[in-house]
């Protein structure tokens, strides 16, 4: 490994020295300076750059600015976002003033002028040859949500992102440009698709998993971003193709999520207070029997049964609970009003050389069950930075500190709503007890005793440093360090137990589960970048290294038998303690990395990444990988045939092709692994082997080929791109099946296994009026998706067998082909595959259903007029899904039913869809109903049209020295959904928990 880093290492150092002996031979470098101002007055927050430099001046509150130059005929390039680009000849003097008018103020900012972070490097827009999607602050800031995912949802060609549920400090399910990996959350320990999370230029690893959260929080995950307040964002841009992402080597290939903190700007000291105080509910979407439905299903269950006589357990039918009692389960007990909170405030200013930025900011989110389960947030952001002088040291300081506190129930009590009888008892007695009703009911609300708790404890900070060393020579130094403690307890008292039997009446039946996961970060990146640009010619090189340490330590601890609940906080005074492994473990990670753009007359574009990495995750024989990408581009707009054509602004053709890898697979997979066993010898703890050795254990490759076409009209009032793009992701890391008398049944290893994710994307902006006191702007963007196993050898006789088919998405289930109903026996009747009369998996599940998203995106609209602003934003997703089917209980139990299931086949009414009502006692009803919850019934169209988010904005008309300006605004999430799904929400990651939330809420912003 030594050889391969060293010899890289000289080679790469050799075209450093060279590019840098080169530069020294550049021409002439001289200062411009100037001012910048409209109607006398200066203008703050200009960009003044040399066409084709990457470096920037920003005009301050005087609207002064000062920047190098160098060639001949230099070019200065002046924008600002409420003006329209200027561009303007040096000539032979140093000062150069521009005065704008306000007239430019109605030229809205084209798509070239948009800079966007590649990671390592910026580049504008135009000139980009790989596929970055952008999220900017004014679509983020303000949103009445918790997490800036939520934000994003619909905004991002090729950006699938569904939210885990209605529980605030959840987790997200992203899918950049599709699933390369077999390894799911299902089958693994990690789920291998999570795109690579880097704030401010620190990678802060996956999901945090929780251990005691199974029943509260879908798929037990806590996203990373929970912990950076959405109104610190400045930006969020996601890399999908390869020439985007291979510069992050083995992190990239499933995408890299990139978020940019704001930082503060020179000029006076500003003051700014954001306040927002929004009420929740829960989208419900099923509608269930009421009573008289209810007791008809269950009357007609036992008729249907034979049986004449209510058994004693039949407390909703044989008069133990009122006939004519109804409550609506799924309001009562999710469908409450959750209010929410939040406020920041913020301090920036700065002078000429430095600036500074501090933000404090609190959110509070309470949940839709009855009692005051919340969420807390408390987030601090603070950054500074620094140039000298003679503008050659650049710094810059970030830190950011963040506490969230999750207060929840230790079950949800979404699916319990669902099934409730509507005429079950009273929650509460008069005296505001728990009601058992006389040991007949066991009460829902009991399980608000329980707690599920957890902190969750991040300090990220990051700096920032450049140094021109020679004239276009640039030495720079990233650095960063991350700390997360997180700590979570599931509290279960006696207290969630009927006191009529024993676990009730004692602590002695009460549980505590406690655990803790801390993760240490640090990385260092020294980068060299070297610019030369003479005449048609533009060239940048970059040259750079990565050395990233992670530890991660884990413990957990359960308790049962405490002598009083008093004590359920110390696990040490439970009689029976289980003390989990205490886990430590660490991830080493080196890389160096390189970048080489060239441009040819501002048309032709050429960039060139590569990256060397080197991972302890792998096998001894396979630490070391290379992975690459070429991209170019061509701006025909540019070319002398088009430049006539005045309909055509803009006109761009790029692709590229390269790979990227995936090193997210957990630490120490590749050794012999051991687990600590229960069982005790001789007073001798032994250990039992968990996981065999490989040193062939490798990476996983995706190799990404991508074109696109980008277009601009009339003035870049329209804006048209098209891409289209294929990902081949093979030596996929799975299970190969080894025969029993090994003691194992596989061993994790690289399979010829091959998965294809390609598809279009298109996106379309408008700017259909852009005047002075009316200016309308629209966004749409689709992507049509499609994911198949190419290949995968030895898949018969696998685990997996029964999982994945060839030639078919990896999102596919086997399902019985539902029939209809069998009119001599009342039975639901399937396709018998074999004919050998029985009705078995695997023989007669042989239907393909897809579960997957077949395209999806996003409408956008900002109108403003005068003072007011309203922006609208609609999500669409057409799919198929799991429906409630998948989870129904025997119609005709003891538990309630959606309306649906009132179609119930009789031999009056043949055409009815669900078998005759059955309480399951006798009969084949049981096994029937479990076919059919596996069977093609189980799954349907769960496509719908979300409106988003809708947002009107007033700006108050003050002329105050102390208060610049107020918003005040109001605002709606989730508030409309068009669907057909049979269920409670087609939006979810796993069924039974709580669906996402509607808000509505009113907000205000001051600036001082």
């Amino acid at each position: 490994m030594k050889k391969n880093f060293c010899s890289l290492g000289h080679i790469q150092l050799a075209f450093g020295f060279t590019l840098l002996a080169f530069g020294v031979v550049i021409g002439q470098v001289r200062e411009i300076s100037g001012t910048v101002t409209e109607n006398n007055l200066p203008v703050q927050g200009v960009s003044v750059f040399q066409q084709g430099s990457d470096a920037v001046a920003l005009t301050g509150a005087s609207g002064k600015y000062v920047v190098r130059v160098s060639g001949e005929n230099p070019v200065l390039i002046f924008r600002h976002p409420e003006y329209g680009e200027r561009r303007m000849s040096v000539g032979v003097g140093t000062v150069l003033n521009v005065s704008l008018s306000s007239a430019e103020k109605t030229t809205a900012t084209s798509v070239g002028e948009v800079v966007l972070n590649a990671g390592y490097y910026k580049v504008k827009d135009r000139e980009s040859t790989g596929s970055i999607a952008k999220v900017s602050a004014k679509d983020i800031s303000n949103q009445p949500v918790g997490n800036v995912l939520s934000a994003v949802q619909g905004r991002m060609a090729g950006v699938s992102i569904t939210q885990g549920g209605g529980i605030p400090g959840g987790g997200f399910d992203i899918q950049i440009r599709g699933r390369n990996s077999l390894r799911t959350t299902a089958n693994s320990e990690i789920d291998g698709n999570q795109p690579l999370y880097v704030i401010d230029g620190v990678p802060v690893g996956g999901d945090m998993k929780s251990e005691f959260s199974t029943l509260v929080i879908p798929l037990r995950s806590i996203n990373p971003l929970n912990s950076i307040n959405p109104n610190d964002i400045e930006s969020i841009e996601i890399l999908k193709d390869a020439d985007a992402t291979a510069i992050y080597g083995s992190r990239g290939a499933n995408g890299v999520i990139l978020v940019t903190t704001k930082s503060g700007k020179s000029g006076k000291t500003e003051l700014s207070l954001n306040t927002n105080y929004g009420l929740s509910r829960a989208m419900i979407g099923l509608k269930m029997m009421d009573t008289r439905q209810y007791i008809g299903m269950r009357r007609q269950a036992y008729a249907s049964d034979g049986i004449t006589s209510y058994p004693a357990s039949a407390y909703d039918i044989n008069g133990k609970w009122s006939l004519d009692r109804y409550t609506n389960w799924p309001e009562k007990l999710i469908g409450n009003v959750a209010a929410s909170s939040s406020v920041q405030l913020s301090l920036k200013g700065g002078s000429e050389t430095t600036s500074f930025l501090l933000s404090l900011g609190r959110n509070e989110q309470a949940t839709v069950f009855a009692k005051d389960f919340s969420y807390t947030s408390h987030t601090v952001s603070g950054n500074i930075s620094h140039r000298s002088e003679d503008r050659k040291l650049q710094m810059m300081l970030s830190n950011q500190f963040s506490l969230q506190k999750s207060n929840v129930l230790n079950e949800d009590s979404t699916q319990k709503s669902l099934v409730l009888a509507p005429n079950a008892p009273e929650l509460y007695k008069p005296d505001g007890s728990l009601n058992w009703e006389n040991n007949t009911f066991t009460n829902p609300v009991a399980v608000y005793n329980s707690t599920y708790t957890n902190e969750n404890m991040q300090f990220l900070s990051n700096l920032n440093a450049q140094y021109e060393l020679l004239p276009h020579t640039f030495i720079k130094l990233n650095g960063g360090i991350n700390y997360t403690a997180f700590e979570e307890w599931s509290l279960r008292p006696n207290t969630i137990y009927n006191p009529a039997f024993v676990t009730g009446q004692s602590s002695f039946y009460s549980s505590a589960s406690k655990s803790n996961n801390n993760r240490f970060s640090y990385i260092v990146e020294p980068q060299l970048e070297w610019n030369f640009k003479r005449t048609r010619h533009e060239l940048t090189a970059l040259l750079g290294a990565s050395i990233q340490m992670e530890e991660n330590a884990r413990e957990s601890m359960r308790g049962s038998g405490f002598e009083s609940n008093a004590f359920l906080h110390n696990i040490g005074a439970a009689q029976t303690k289980t003390i989990a492994d205490q886990i430590t473990t660490q991830y080493r990670y080196a890389a160096v990395f390189g970048r080489f753009n060239y441009q040819y007359k501002n048309r032709y574009i050429l960039n060139i990444t590569g990256r060397r990495d080197g991972s302890s995750r792998f096998g001894e024989n396979r630490k070391v990988a290379s992975f690459g990408a070429v991209g170019g581009a061509w701006l025909f707009s540019k070319e002398s045939f088009f430049k006539s054509r005045s309909w055509l602004s803009f006109g761009k053709l790029r692709g590229s092709y390269g790979i990227t890898g995936s090193d997210n697979i957990g630490d120490y997979q590749y050794l012999d692994n051991y687990l600590v066993s229960e069982y005790i010898y001789n007073s001798v703890t032994g250990l039992v082997p968990s996981r065999l050795y490989n040193p062939e254990y490798s990476w996983e490759k995706t190799r990404k080929l991508e074109t696109a076409l980008e277009m601009g009209f009339f003035k870049d009032r329209v804006n048209l791109n098209a891409s289209w793009y294929r990902n081949i992701s093979s030596n996929q890391l799975v299970g190969y099946q080894l025969p029993s008398i090994t003691g194992f049944t596989s061993v994790l290893a690289n399979m010829d296994a091959v998965v294809e994710n390609k598809g279009w994307e298109f996106e379309l902006s408008a700017r259909p009026f852009s005047g002075k006191s009316l200016k309308w702007s629209s966004g749409f963007n689709i992507s049509f998706p499609k994911n198949t196993l190419l290949s995968f050898p030895g898949l018969e006789g696998s685990p997996y067998e029964n999982k994945l088919v060839v030639g078919m998405p990896v999102s596919v289930v086997r399902l019985f082909e539902l029939e209809g109903i069998d009119p001599k026996t009342g039975l639901y009747r399937f396709k018998d595959v074999n004919g050998d009369g029985k009705i078995t998996a695997p023989e007669d599940n042989k239907v393909m259903e897809n579960i997957g998203v077949r395209y999806f995106g996003g409408w956008s609209n900002t109108l403003q007029y005068r003072n007011w602003d309203l922006s609208v934003l609609f999500q669409f997703v057409k799919q198929r899904n799991l429906n409630y089917n998948s989870s129904m209980p025997l119609p005709g139990g003891m538990f309630n039913q959606p309306v649906e299931v009132l179609d119930v086949w009789s031999p009056d009414h043949p055409s009815g869809y669900y078998m005759p009502y059955s309480t399951g006692t006798v009969g084949n009803q049981n096994t029937a109903q479990d076919n059919f919850r596996n069977s093609t019934a189980s799954v349907s169209d769960a496509s719908f049209i979300r409106l988003k988010n809708i947002q009107l904005t007033y700006t108050l008309p003050l002329q105050s020295r102390v208060v610049k300006n107020v918003k005040i605004y109001v605002q709606g999430q989730n508030l409309l959904t068009w669907t057909k799904y049979f269920g409670m929400d087609p939006e979810f990651t796993a069924g039974g928990f709580l669906p996402p939330l509607r808000t509505f809420s009113f907000g205000t912003q001051i600036n001082f």
